[in-house]
């Protein structure tokens, strides 16, 4: 019995400390998903002259292999902002950004879907 307890104290301890660590590594792939998706739409943009329409047109261009899951609700499910496309002449619009689709807090406090947190 005492056994038993020592193992459910230290299970009780080690697991918030578990559950931390599983959120930041989490939030770190967010942050590099978010940073080779928006490296990526700058380079659609400078090669082909427009700006992407959708995550789906980058796969198409070979720019990405498949949409990427969002670390924070395990599917790829991302919300775009769309923006004004400095490079057309009749005021098109393309990706502007990408941002979570997470309506959860950040461990920093941000939200998730907040582009500019993140």
């Amino acid at each position: 019995m005492i056994v038993i307890s020592i193992i459910v104290i230290l299970a009780m301890v080690v697991l918030p400390q578990y559950n931390k660590v599983v959120l930041q590594a989490r939030e770190a792939r967010l942050r590099s998903d978010l940073f080779e998706m928006r490296k990526l739409l700058d380079q659609y943009g400078a090669d082909k002259g427009k700006m992407a329409q959708s995550l789906d047109e980058l796969v198409s261009a070979g720019y990405l292999r498949d949409i990427p899951d969002d670390p924070m609700t395990d599917e790829p499910n991302w919300v775009v902002v769309m923006g004004e496309d400095p490079n057309s002449s009749d005021g098109g619009q393309g990706i502007a950004d990408v941002c979570s689709a997470s309506p959860d807090t950040s461990s920093e406090g941000t939200p998730y879907s907040d582009c500019a947190s993140w």
